[in-house]
């Protein structure tokens, strides 16, 4: 039984963003995005590396990837709950996008750009936990923009007994939030189906860290359980409070340090005060300080 949780984003990187996974990786996206999208092959642009991130314990563990076709991939999973998860995912989705024209400098050579967010939290007002956000016309739902294109899928609304998988995406899902019950040499057949996630069952399985490397999963997950336990606490007072001032208070806090958060990383990208500003709406004192 394997003692790695691959919701957690080092590990999850570590595992789908090595060049010798890359048909895993593959398998994945294959199973999220539409059949006229389908990849065939694919090559890393951020490949796994502890070093580039060890230390930098609120670091962006995501996997970005180009296909075939020239088209880009952000895959990122988050374990915790954030403020505005939906401002972060569009954030996150125009660097990328906007990235391109640093090679190019022409519009025209700008690929489609699709961002998988994959929640351990609810974080969409909507039943099904697998959902895809394009631009449409409000009159007659039909497609213009084609090159923005965000999934979020959200772990705890998927409650699918083995017996019920149908797709190839609800295996996957089972195996992110099941990983620890099987081991290699006993894979259900439901999942043992897939090639890619047998492989992935058993690269879990036998998966070894560096010295290095399980103490930066530790942190890691040490990092995330003080940030729930702080947003619990912060939950848990509002609560006692029990008053509408309080909650408001609270709310306004939440939404600042949010755009704290934003607005560093922002700044870490190298993006203009005034941009921040616009986009956070921080004053230039409280960036200067980040």
């Amino acid at each position: 039984m394997t003692l790695i949780n691959p919701r957690v984003d080092f590990a999850f990187k570590k595992l789908f963003g090595s060049e010798e996974n890359k048909d895993m990786l593959m398998s994945f996206i294959n199973s999220i995005i539409s059949q006229e999208d389908q990849v065939s092959s694919i090559e890393l642009k951020n490949p796994y590396n502890e070093k580039q991130f060890y230390g930098d314990k609120a670091s962006i563990l995501d996997i970005k990837a180009q296909d075939h076709q020239g088209r880009y991939f952000n895959i990122e999973v988050q374990i915790r709950d954030q403020v505005h998860y939906d401002k972060r995912a569009l954030y996150y989705w125009s660097r990328l996008y906007t990235s391109q024209l640093l090679e190019s400098g022409k519009y025209d050579t700008l690929s489609k750009t699709i961002s998988i967010h994959v929640l351990n939290f609810n974080g969409v007002d909507e039943e099904s936990y697998h959902n895809i956000f394009r631009i449409l016309n409000a009159k007659t739902y039909k497609t213009y923009f084609e090159d923005l294109e965000i999934h979020i899928i959200e772990l705890e609304k998927f409650d699918k007994e083995l017996s019920h998988l149908k797709t190839v995406l609800d295996r996957w899902i089972t195996f992110l939030k099941k990983a620890g019950e099987y081991v290699k040499n006993d894979i259900p057949k439901e999942l043992e189906e897939i090639p890619e996630i047998k492989k992935a069952v058993e690269v879990l399985d036998t998966m070894y860290l560096e010295k290095d490397e399980r103490d930066l999963y530790e942190a890691r997950l040490k990092w995330l359980m003080d940030e729930d336990a702080i947003i619990d606490t912060v939950r848990e007072e509002g609560r006692e409070e029990g008053r509408e001032e309080g909650r408001e208070e609270g709310r306004e806090e939440g939404r600042e340090g949010r755009n704290v958060e934003i607005a560093r990383e922002m700044k870490k990208e190298g993006e203009s005060i005034d941009k921040i500003i616009k986009f956070t709406g921080l004053s230039k004192e409280v960036i200067d300080k980040l």
